[in-house]
């Protein structure tokens, strides 16, 4: 077995990371965590099955579980990279690795499918985190983080059948196990999730002094400001050379069975207004379908944002986690630079990931190739 240390270290010596003190804790906690996980197998995946099984099970004890890994810290500190370092490494044949936000919207697709044959009154929480933990015990999660009491409600209930089933979960976050769903209305039925999560996992903070994502090239300017015809002429002339001079039409996207519009197509590029995609009623279904059909968005007059205006806030922070897992380029026209669009300081941390991003998706090499964090 290749520990991830190990691994981490050739790379440092290659050049491609640098040695980072904070890092290299991280890397040794994750080499213990697969030394664990080798020589563990829950109950679920048990190659015993029938009446052998059955006898076997009465005479030995179910294997206890090792505590999974929960990575909190700033923005551009590494988490992403060290837990992928972790995935590649770890010997585990059943094993998910997902961005938070996509892994909820399989899950609820799953969910009403199990309900509505479950019949009235059934309960499909069971039988989704028995067929979770069939596919994959060991459950690796980016940008872990909980916003809508909905999630909430369904995220107490599942996970608590998943780590009895002997689930090993994973996450990087921004915000730590005990500040998950804080001050929102409905906080208080997420406490014993809060309990689960911390008793299940160990939760550790990457220090890392540096954010990795600052100092990227910028040699080809992708946030207009402001929103003046001269800027909205500069996206034309890119929605011109990124679709080359293909037609432009109306195209239309099929999301769980509904119509998602998209005004103005052309190849590989779509274009938007900010309010046609960030102020209605969608969610990230239809941002991972936008991303996995268009290669380049063009999002035209992004608006200071309004802190008593959520529900846009959030979406559009949802959009960029969408486009940035999917190595999406992404032009626009705005109000103010991407630092300076959201400033209500009591929340400023909960966009500080999004600014992170939207700071590396300004390099010249962003959306030509996979990401190498």
């Amino acid at each position: 077995m290749n520990l991830p240390s190990n691994v981490y270290q050739a790379r440092v010596k290659a050049g491609t990371l640098k040695q980072d003190d904070a890092q290299q804790k991280i890397v040794l906690l994750f080499d213990q965590l697969c030394k664990s996980l080798a020589t563990y197998q829950p109950a679920v995946h048990s190659v015993e099955s029938g009446l052998l099984g059955s006898l076997k099970s009465l005479w030995h004890k179910p294997q206890q579980p090792p505590k999974g890994i929960y990575l909190v810290g700033s923005v551009g500190r590494g988490k992403s990279m060290l837990m992928d370092l972790f995935f590649e490494q770890v010997p585990v044949q059943h094993k998910i690795r997902t961005h938070f936000h996509i892994f909820m919207q399989e899950t609820y697709k799953r969910f009403h499918i199990l309900k509505q044959q479950s019949g009235k009154g059934g309960d499909p929480i069971p039988d989704l985190a028995k067929e979770l933990a069939q596919k994959a015990w060991l459950l690796c999660f980016d940008e872990f983080q909980v916003n809508d009491i909905a999630d909430a409600v369904l995220l107490g209930r599942l996970f608590e059948q998943l780590f009895a089933l002997g689930v090993v979960v994973v996450a990087t976050s921004n915000v730590k196990i005990s500040a998950l769903f804080q001050n929102r209305p409905g906080a208080d039925a997420f406490k014993p999730f809060i309990k689960i999560l911390s008793q299940q996992m160990i939760e550790i903070e990457l220090n890392a002094a540096q954010d990795y994502r600052l100092g990227r090239p910028e040699d080809e300017k992708r946030w207009l400001v402001p929103c003046t015809a001269e800027n909205k002429e500069r996206l034309d002339h890119i929605f011109l050379s990124e679709s080359h001079g293909r037609p432009v039409k109306e195209e239309i996207l099929t999301v769980m069975g509904r119509a998602f519009h998209v005004p103005c197509a052309s190849g590989i590029v779509a274009r938007f207004l900010f309010r046609d995609l960030c102020d209605v009623n969608l969610g990230v279904g239809d941002y991972l379908a936008l991303a996995q059909r268009f290669k380049v968005i063009i999002l035209d007059e992004i608006p200071r944002f309004n802190p008593d205006n959520m529900n846009v806030i959030e979406r559009f922070t949802m959009l960029i986690d969408v486009l940035y897992e999917q190595n999406v380029k992404l032009y626009v026209s705005a109000e103010a630079e991407f630092e300076e669009i959201y400033r209500k300081e009591d929340r400023r941390a909960f966009f500080e990931r999004t600014i992170s991003r939207l700071n590396e998706m300004q390099g010249q090499n962003w959306g030509s190739a996979a990401r190498a964090s």
